[in-house]
Order: C-alpha cells, then sequence, then structure tokens
C-alpha cells in the first residue's frame, strides 16, 4: 500500500478503540509520519518540537500502549536502543548501517520463498521471523 491510501496510525487507533487524547494525536502523527524507526528519545525530542508540554514519560506509555495493541513493532537492533515502527501492512525486513544507524526497509519474495523451504525441508511451518542484515557501504575499488 502506497502512503496515498496508507491508513494512518491515528485512524487505526480509533479502529481499535483506543482514546485520542491531544498529546497521544501528536505522537501517533509523528510515529506515523516518521521513515525511520526512532526510539523514544528520538520520537519524543520530535514531538516535544511541535507540542513542548508532552513529556517522555507520556511517550512512553503511549508506546507501550500501542505494541500491547499489536499496533506498532518494537525492534532491538544491534545498537541496544529499542525502536519503533507502526505495523506493518506487509511483512518486510531491515538493513541496518552499522555506520549511520540508518535502518532500511525491504522485502524480497526469493528470501522468504527459500525460508519457507528451508523451513519445510526441516520439518518446520515458519510461524513469525525477522530478518536483519547489518551492513557498511561498500569501500570503492
Amino acid at each position: 500500500m502506497t502512503k496515498a491510501n496508507h491508513e494512518s496510525l491515528l485512524d487505526i487507533c480509533r479502529r481499535h478503540g483506543l482514546r485520542i487524547t491531544g498529546q497521544r494525536r501528536v505522537i501517533l502523527e509523528v510515529l506515523d509520519a516518521s521513515g525511520d524507526h526512532p526510539d523514544v528519545e528520538e520520537l519524543h525530542r520530535r514531538v516535544a518540537a511541535i507540542e513542548p508540554g508532552i513529556n517522555i514519560a507520556t511517550v512512553y506509555r503511549t508506546m507501550n500502549k500501542l505494541a500491547e495493541k499489536g499496533l506498532i513493532e518494537r525492534h532491538m537492533f544491534e545498537d541496544g536502543r529499542l525502536r519503533y515502527e507502526p505495523a506493518p501492512e506487509q511483512h518486510h525486513d531491515h538493513f541496518i548501517n552499522l555506520e549511520t544507524g540508518e535502518v532500511v526497509e525491504f522485502r524480497s519474495d526469493e528470501i522468504e520463498r527459500l525460508q519457507e523451504e528451508i523451513a519445510r525441508k526441516h520439518g518446520f511451518e515458519i510461524v513469525s521471523h525477522k530478518l536483519e542484515l547489518y551492513v557498511r557501504a561498500r569501500k570503492p575499488r
């Protein structure tokens, strides 16, 4: 689904019956607009730039509530920071740039097919998985 017809995190929360306060609205809108996977401190910095009265505890509580409801995903990458993204509409994997910390999402039907094939050969059915590839920029030759 493209951003143009993407259901907003705010709408998803309403559909799930979550109470939407003014502060929660700002947090949801900032997280939904994030092209990266911010941790709570970064999310709070962005939210506070819009609404200075929002404290970090409110951001933590909101993230915990959204995760509890399955509306966001938590990621603990190698840097040890718990990062967040709206629950994806379609499974994807991640490249994590070790030099910059940038997180890049990607999807490969071929990788998905190979994982299923390998699991089946070993007598398993994949219930869930996460693929995180830690990368750095290639050095020119």
